[in-house]
């Protein structure tokens, strides 16, 4: 079965209320309420990889990718590049001294996440850098030149 919620519904646990059957949110004696039927379905499925959000953009010379990957080590991070291709993988690990029944609120993701994009045009897979400050990770592509021509010559 494909999970097609976004991001932030994986994150946070949510669910759009166009995607629970009307039959199940109608509310009589021993039925549950949709939060209640939210809050059982998401726990019930296996851990899932969470999706990590990009904002992708062009310069004249160079495809760029930002990522927010607070609480991440830069050396917990894989970064993979192809010509036309990113994917980006990592792992946020939580704070293991904290019991469940001791938290108020808990939103933040913690676990396994990844991200893979296709790239607009190609890229020179072997300049390319990548950069984390602050909890930002920034990609740099430079783009292919398929207009750059070079004379060669004929060895005799």
């Amino acid at each position: 079965m494909k999970d097609n919620r976004s991001f932030f519904e994986k994150l946070t646990g949510s669910v759009r209320m166009d995607d629970i059957p009307e039959e199940e949110t109608h509310l009589s004696p021993g039925k549950h309420s949709k939060s209640t039927l939210v809050h059982e379905s998401v726990f019930d499925d296996e851990p899932e990889e969470g999706q990590l959000t990009v904002d992708v953009y062009q310069t004249t010379s160079d495809i760029i990718i930002k990522s927010m990957v607070a609480g991440v080590k830069p050396e917990d991070l894989d970064i993979a590049i192809t010509r036309d291709m990113v994917t980006i993988k990592g792992k946020r690990e939580t704070e293991r001294f904290i019991k469940d029944e001791d938290y108020f609120h808990q939103e933040l993701y913690w676990g396994s996440f990844s991200r893979t994009i296709m790239l607009p045009s190609e890229v020179q897979v072997e300049e390319a850098e990548a950069i984390e400050k602050h909890g930002l990770l920034i990609i740099r592509l430079p783009k292919i030149d398929k207009n750059r021509q070079t004379k060669l010559r004929v060895k005799g």
